[in-house]
């Protein structure tokens, strides 16, 4: 074993180096110092396996992985980290994870870790957990825990159906999916209400356009049919809340939701007007839906406090971190049903815990048992092809539906097409589709003199930044700033310029200077640094004083000052998800960032008329499968792929790689399937 890893003062000072290097984060280090302050004689590899478990998190993964580790410590750590600006003086090559790594064992590993002062199975307090190879920091095993025993107790409440009750949940479904044109077979809308009255659990999943927001609407109406026709007397109106992730992702749910319960045909349901009224459209964030208290991980809904409701529908699932989720599945009450919406096959959550993507990880299979078969068939009528029939399906598969028809890209769609070559990994046919001339999708190669970027800023900002220098007179009312900032805020989401990475020539931080810089050439900004109108920003970490989330944009504008006529001061103006504008002082939001470019991760939950992702010049850990299928269905219209001169390898790598936990793996590490 490495001499470093010998004594305490010889790991702590590697710890270091690594945090001096910018490779670690300042608190992977304080963890490891605390942990041997509070244990004398810990095992200097054992506060290693602390600092990384930490550094995991920093890397949206909740455990380390330690046979990963064993077998490929760089891939594993992500370390060097790519991209990165090192310390002046680089770091000594004894030094790096797998010169210092490459001896120990994985029953090195376990020796060191079977230490019950600080690592259990579980068990006690220690502040680590041991699950076979995989060691977590104990919060995120708790949570683990608390997600997985939330839905496994869902999906055991499947309870038996009179045959009264299932022929009326048989002629709703009938009623609310009847179409003038029969979708393909089978229909997954329909599959996906059957498969959600099972159970107080279920999860809907599908790419962009397979009408995941239709569906949750139908099934609403279903439910509250059902609720207000019960012949024995006990009919009740069912408390439901909407909830997603971010203020951007409820205000797009709350205009879909709104508009598909307006147009929902209920006349030949017997109390269909009742069930219109009976579905909400308000959404709420799910830190505003929870309570959550300014500064602090706490929320005022929580076990021993639920959530007064009967059906929570969380969409944009993808976005749920695992310590979010299991603040939600917490604060459920027992009886209250549980419906998730989103893409599995989208980037995970940017914090710790990929948790969609490992609920639906056997979705594209199926493996529904003969008895679900049998009840999804006798609802529906739809036939459940053998294919996805498994008699060894695990129960959360049974709660898990597909939708597999797109309603917004049809066969001739390149966006389409593309979306599902990149999904497969199919090199070949996703350069084939890029070359097909489709009318919605367009590969351009970037120049070292900028005029594809050019070009593509100037045709894609100019419009929402010529309204932005068109307010309303001074003295209007307050109504005409609002529809203003609102129109303001849709040109904005007609164009977005996607980066896979954060720096480099390519990354988001130098790119929206250049482009500040370029606007402000071209005279559609009045200023190229600081505070300006037309600035849009980006909320860079959640405020819950203010309501604001990680990841909300809002546009810079001129606001008249109440009591002085003529004069006006900067806000930025956000849209709420009530589809309200809110003005906030830029002095009242430290964290944020200048968002004409912004990063893959950070477009979660929004889609554009017009996306642009631009992929940097060399391959790198970051540049996934998952990361340019998010790109792609960022677009609802027309989808641009720049790639630098010569830099073809880099979609080809991308396309190779998959999200992986440590090298092995999806990022929950497989700890919430129940």
């Amino acid at each position: 074993m490495n001499e470093a890893l010998r004594t305490r003062e010889g790991c702590l000072q590697v710890l270091e180096t690594w945090v001096a290097a910018g490779w670690l984060r300042d608190l992977d280090l304080v963890f490891a110092a605390f942990l041997a302050r509070e244990v004398a004689g810990a095992d200097p590899l054992l506060l290693l396996g602390a600092a990384l478990a930490s550094h995991q998190l920093g890397r949206g993964y909740v455990a380390l992985e330690l046979a990963a580790l064993v077998r490929d410590p760089a891939e594993a750590l992500a370390l060097p980290p790519e991209e990165h600006a090192l310390a002046p003086q680089p770091v000594a090559p004894p030094l790096e994870p797998v010169a210092l790594l490459q001896d120990v064992t994985l029953g090195d590993w376990q020796r060191v870790l079977a230490d019950p002062r600080l690592v259990t199975g579980g068990e006690g307090s220690a502040p680590l957990v041991l699950e076979g190879t995989r060691l977590y920091l104990r919060r995120f095993w708790e949570h683990e825990q608390t997600v997985r025993a939330g839905i496994a107790q869902r999906l055991a409440s499947v309870e038996p159906w009179s045959a009264e009750a299932l022929q009326r949940a048989r002629v709703a479904l009938a009623e609310l999916f009847a179409r003038e044109e029969p979708p393909p077979q089978p229909d997954w809308q329909k599959v996906a209400c059957a498969i959600a009255l099972r159970s107080r659990f279920a999860i809907v999943t599908g790419g962009p356009g397979t009408g995941k927001t239709t569906t949750v609407v139908r099934l609403l109406a279903l439910l509250q049919h059902l609720a207000l026709s019960q012949p024995d007397g006990s009919a009740r109106r069912l408390r439901i809340r909407l909830a997603a992730p971010t203020g951007k992702a409820a205000a797009r749910l709350n205009a879909s939701i709104a508009n598909a319960v307006g147009v929902l045909k209920l006349a030949r349901l017997a109390n269909g007007e009742a069930v219109r009224q009976a579905i909400p459209t308000d959404v709420s964030t799910v830190h505003r839906l929870l309570g959550s208290f300014g500064g602090t991980r706490r929320f005022r809904h929580d076990a021993s406090n639920p959530l007064p409701l009967d059906v929570l529908v969380l969409d944009e699932a993808s976005m749920v971190d695992l310590e979010t989720m299991a603040a939600v599945v917490a604060a459920l009450p027992g009886h209250a049903r549980l419906v998730l919406l989103g893409d599995k096959d989208q980037l995970a959550s940017v914090e710790a815990g990929n948790v969609l993507g490992e609920l639906c990880a056997r979705a594209d299979d199926g493996h529904y048992r003969p008895a679900t078969r049998e009840w999804l068939e006798a609802l529906t009528a739809e036939p459940i092809p053998a294919t996805l029939v498994d008699p060894q399906g695990e129960p959360l598969d049974q709660g898990v539906v597909k939708l597999r028809h797109s309603w917004r890209f049809d066969a001739a769609s390149g966006i389409g097409q593309l979306a599902d070559a990149v999904n497969r990994g199919d090199a070949a046919d996703t350069q084939r589709i890029l070359r097909a001339g489709h009318d919605d999708v367009l590969w351009v190669e970037l120049d070292d003199r900028d005029a594809v970027l050019r070009r593509l800023v100037l045709e894609g900002y100019r419009h929402y930044l010529e309204g932005a220098a068109q307010p309303p007179a001074p003295d209007a009312p307050r109504e005409q700033f609002d529809a203003w900032a609102r129109s303001v805020l849709k040109a904005y989401g007609s164009f977005q310029l996607l980066c896979a990475v954060r720096r480099g020539p390519y990354g988001v931080e130098g790119l929206n200077t250049r482009i500040a810089t370029l606007l402000h050439a071209e005279k559609l900004t009045p200023a190229a640094s600081g505070w300006y109108a037309g600035r849009p920003v980006m909320v860079t970490r959640n405020d819950y004083a203010l309501g604001l989330m990680n990841g909300d944009v809002g546009i810079t504008l001129p606001l008249p000052v109440a009591g002085e006529p003529g004069r006006t001061m900067l806000r930025v103006a956000f849209e709420a998800s009530d589809g309200g504008i809110r003005w906030i002082l830029p002095s009242r939001l430290p964290e944020v960032e200048t968002v004409f470019a912004m990063t893959v991760h950070k477009s979660q939950g929004s889609e554009f008329g017009h996306a642009a992702l631009l992929l940097p010049q060399e391959a790198s850990r970051v540049l996934t499968r998952e990361l340019v299928y998010t790109g792609i269905t960022r677009a609802r219209k027309w989808f641009t792929l720049a790639i630098p001169a010569g830099a073809g390898h880099v979609l080809e790598s991308a396309l190779a790689r998959r999200t992986r936990q440590g090298g092995e793996g999806p990022r929950v590490t497989g700890g919430v399937r129940p």
